[in-house]
């Protein structure tokens, strides 16, 4: 199955925690979603938009809410703790939720460096580059949900993660030959980890099994894979096995293409040293 993700609403886990309490409060009194609705003046839709953590309650939701729910209190006092989750895009929430669990992760890139491995003036100016543009607040809750993203590579050590990243992306210097310095004396050192496997996919390769586009691929800790494919605006999380398989079969092709890793960590520091 090919989940596309385009259309998911911005989620938290407060928001979904929010909604099982009124849903457990609402059957509790014995009330449809449509009868709850009438009484609080909202569609039996909207309810269940809420109640699944799909929609973020109106300021005053929990105040109409109370006396027909038997005005125990719980809305009132867990309202103010609602929140969106911030920085993270809504399609790709459901990916890193599986990246904090998975035991195996396989990327390769072609448009950027992946977010595990960028560093901060990197990712910066991405998102300034961003349109619609991002304001100043956007832009940090994007960059402190990606660094929170990255620990990941540190705290879990006994998962194997492998890029394999395009030499173009370093050569075109984004954000400044200042910043394309540091970016790669940075992947130079996260190489380093014994459990991260880098290597680039040089300029000039006759064959390339990678045509098609970015690929991810994760293990879960059931050994059961999935595949993540994002384009403008949207994503993909894919469980369909036969489509999996063909993404692993592309990407263990490239695994041979690409440079080793030895050669891959040379070219990084040659091009480090022609900055």
């Amino acid at each position: 199955m090919v989940d596309g993700g385009g259309g998911e609403p911005e989620s938290s886990d407060s928001m979904r925690t929010f909604g099982a309490v009124v849903q457990a409060l609402r059957e509790y009194k014995g009330l449809s979603r449509e009868g709850f609705g009438n009484l609080v003046g909202l569609s039996k839709h909207t309810v269940a938009s809420i109640e699944l953590g799909r929609r973020m309650p109106d300021p005053d939701f929990a105040e109409r809410a109370e006396p027909v729910l038997g005005n125990t209190g719980a809305l009132r006092k867990a309202a103010p703790c609602l929140a969106r989750q911030p920085g993270l895009a809504a399609w790709f929430r459901q990916w890193a939720r599986l990246e904090k669990q998975a035991i195996t992760l396989y990327t390769y890139e072609c448009r950027m460096i992946p977010g595990l491995l960028q560093t901060k003036a990197y990712a910066r100016q991405l998102f300034v580059d961003e349109l619609p543009p991002l304001t100043d607040e956007q832009i940090e809750a994007q960059w402190a949900a990606r660094a929170e993203r990255q620990q990941l590579l540190h705290e879990r050590p006994n998962t194997a993660y492998g890029f394999i990243i395009e030499e173009h992306l370093f050569r075109r210097c984004t954000g400044g030959e200042e910043a394309t310095r540091e970016l790669i004396d940075h992947v130079l050192e996260i190489a380093q980890l014994r459990n991260v496997e880098i290597q680039i996919m040089p300029l000039v390769q006759e064959s390339h099994a990678g045509l098609h586009g970015p690929i991810r691929l994760l293990e879960a800790p059931n050994n059961n894979w999935f595949a993540y494919n994002e384009g403008q605006m949207s994503g993909q999380l894919i469980t369909d096995r036969k489509v999996i398989s063909g993404l692993q079969s592309r990407y263990a092709r490239m695994r041979s293409q690409a440079l080793s890793i030895q050669d891959s960590t040379s070219l990084l520091q040659q091009m480090r040293g022609d900055l």
